[in-house]
């Protein structure tokens, strides 16, 4: 008897790499993508960082296949199991319970590109999801391609697992050493580890559908790395004139660490990583609402600390109008998880700039495409804001790997 061909889903171009390949691995539904970057005349195929990303996929999975074409404009790929750093599966680094990853120079991601998805992918692990990233292409700033910063991911990103019945107390996020993006945006050598303790049988259903209430309080990160240590003071000052008469508990860190030295090729050492920004986060008075925005200088400078800090702030209260209890950073995490839970109906409140974002309506049709349930939209009626409620029901993808009451 014939063994019986698995039925792949089919996808075409390089956007939402990372997010479909994640509904792949939690899904089991192979997928094959084509047509990546055919059109370029110079870099057709794979990026560097989608390259680095499908070796992460390998070291956290059990039995993940992979087929790449020669000019890499195409690939299938098989899931496997999310055994994250179970001792004897993975690539296993010298600590014992780490896996490490090293990204290449030319990456031109933030390491939140990478953190993203495996924190959506560690609640379904077998194990624990520890993972160090090291390397020159390691950048911990926000990015010129929109990645966020760790800071921002960190105080952002991570507190909403809480909300799915995932204790955020345990997921540690450690940067070891900063960097930003060097020339033409690539390279960084920082190191970042993640540690991902939580995980469970099911997501909870999530019920985000109340006003967004008030912004109570900010806090932030302003980070130097390399360069003089007033660039946070100047920033921070900056972009507290533009919050202060909105606002009167903010609290913005500053954060200053030397530039990683990195060895060339002809036996000497230089400075990667060198740069400036702010990250920004607004907490709301209703509980799991949070706003978050990022700006980093230009590595080419020829931009003032005082602009840095002046755009970063404007960014915040441009986020805060768009309304709705998440984020468009944070709604990625917030969909996948609802799709991925408990077979109810979740109900989450969203803002029309966020709904009718690209990323927000990719998302939507890979969802649909991987077996998820449609979304049902309403308006929301006892207020004028305009945002919309989004009903999700869950498929009920639970941890095969470890059950956990």
């Amino acid at each position: 008897m014939s063994e019986t061909k698995p039925q792949f889903l089919r996808f075409t171009g390089h956007k939402n790499f990372a997010q479909r390949l994640v509904l792949s691995t939690l899904t089991g539904r192979p997928v094959h993508i084509s047509k990546i970057r055919t059109t370029s005349p110079t870099n057709p195929g794979l990026a560097p960082h989608e390259v680095s990303f499908l070796r992460l996929l390998e070291a956290i999975t059990n039995g993940s296949s992979m087929q790449i074409s020669y000019t890499g404009t195409t690939i299938t790929y098989h899931p496997g199991l999310i055994t994250g750093a179970a001792p004897g599966v993975g690539a296993v680094g010298d600590a014992g319970d780490m896996i490490e990853h090293n990204l290449p120079a030319t990456c031109t991601r933030g390491v939140t590109y990478f953190l993203m998805a495996l924190c959506q992918l560690a609640p379904f692990s077998k194990a624990h999801m520890n993972v160090r990233f090291t390397g020159p292409g390691v950048i911990t700033s926000a990015t010129e391609t929109g990645d966020l910063s760790v800071d921002s991911f960190r105080t952002a990103i991570l507190p909403l697992y809480n909300l799915f019945g995932i204790p955020a107390i345990r997921i540690e996020l450690r940067v070891l050493q900063r960097a930003c993006a060097g020339p033409k945006g690539v390279g960084g050598a920082g190191i970042v580890e993640l540690r991902f303790a939580s995980q469970v049988r099911l997501p909870k259903t999530l019920h985000l559908n109340r006003n967004s209430g008030r912004i109570r309080r900010i806090r932030g990160v302003a980070y130097a790395t390399g360069v003089s240590a007033s660039n946070n003071a100047r920033m921070i000052h900056s972009a507290r004139e533009v919050l202060n008469p909105f606002v009167a508990d903010i609290h913005v860190a500053a954060q200053y660490d030397q530039a990683p030295l990195v060895a060339t090729g002809d036996k000497t050492k230089r400075r990667m990583g060198i740069g400036f920004g702010i990250s920004l986060v607004a907490e709301s008075s209703s509980n799991g609402v949070l706003y978050s925005a990022d700006v980093v200088a230009p590595a080419e400078g020829g931009v003032v600390a005082e602009d840095i800090g002046k755009r970063c702030a404007y960014q915040l209260l441009e986020r805060i109008e768009v309304g709705g209890c998440v984020d468009l950073a944070a709604a990625p995490t917030i969909m996948t998880l609802m799709a991925m839970g408990s077979e109810d109906v979740g109900r989450v409140r969203l803002g029309r700039g966020v709904i009718g974002a690209e990323e927000t309506i990719r998302l939507a049709r890979d969802l649909k495409t991987f077996g998820a349930s449609s979304w049902g939209l309403r308006d929301v009626e006892d207020d004028d804001t305009g945002d919309i409620i989004i009903s999700v029901k869950g498929t009920g993808v639970g941890n095969v790997g470890r059950k956990v009451a």
